[in-house]
């Protein structure tokens, strides 16, 4: 790589009349460089030298984003710089994987998403250069392992798109399931079935930023543990139910 003052001086050069072999012999620069340096003497930005983040383009599909990437994404780096962002969906739920596509090209319209087959499920991925801006819970080794905590602008974004945010969350790691139980009615036990809500994650802190936003939008929720563990986020008053009915609902 040459200085720019040593390509100006080639160009000046060159502009006094002088042939490209002449320029050439005298600087011991090839013909082909200062050929181009003739066209453009300022350098080319490197691959890797990105602009700065300017955040999510839509912030409610980012809070969606944000659950999915909590529950089921990762980021990856590229060998040449930048880094993919990959959402794992199961193959039988054809309407998320339309979703989180959807999100994806919301958050980020000037990026590519492909979807990439694996067993029993997809990866829906992308790449850029300010996914690790994004998603700056980002770090080695399972989620679990580490500390995760939203950043200040990411707590303002799920403020205002709590919704959106629950709906990612359970989308990833949680599910709306059937119920049943029974009663003694008129002396004859009848089965009795509910509909529930279930997140289940075993981190500590993506548990609670789940449980923060179910108490803030007026969902009664408990936790179940997994033998002596916590693990499952339950919902299953019916009015609490209703609420996630009207703003969640089921994957499909």
């Amino acid at each position: 790589m040459y200085d720019l003052a040593t390509r100006r001086h080639a160009v000046r050069l060159l502009e006094t009349g002088r042939s490209l072999n002449s320029v050439s012999k005298a600087t011991g620069i090839s013909r082909a460089a200062i050929r181009a340096w003739r066209i453009r003497i300022d350098p080319l930005p490197r691959l890797d030298q990105a602009a700065p983040c300017t955040g999510p383009d839509d912030p409610a599909a980012y809070a969606y984003l944000l659950g999915l990437y909590l529950g089921d994404g990762c980021i990856s780096p590229h060998p040449h710089g930048g880094h993919y962002l990959r959402i794992a969906c199961a193959d039988a739920w054809p309407g998320l994987i339309e979703e989180c596509r959807t999100a994806i090209l919301a958050v980020r319209p000037t990026h590519k998403v492909c979807v990439v087959q694996r067993q029993g499920c997809v990866a829906v991925t992308s790449y850029g250069r300010h996914w690790t801006c994004l998603f700056p819970q980002h770090g080695p080794g399972r989620k679990h392992d580490r500390r995760i905590a939203l950043e200040g602008w990411q707590q303002e974004i799920v403020d205002a798109h709590p919704w959106e945010f629950l709906r990612g969350l359970i989308h990833s790691d949680g599910c709306r399931t059937t119920n049943w139980t029974t009663r003694l009615v008129g002396g004859v036990r009848k089965r009795y079935e509910y509909p529930r809500y279930f997140f289940a994650n075993k981190s500590d802190d993506i548990r609670k930023l789940c449980t923060d936003t179910l108490t803030r939008v007026g969902v009664r929720w408990t936790v179940l543990a997994r033998g002596s563990d916590p693990f499952n986020v339950s919902i299953a008053r019916r009015e609490s139910v209703a609420l996630m009915d009207l703003h969640v609902g089921p994957k499909h």
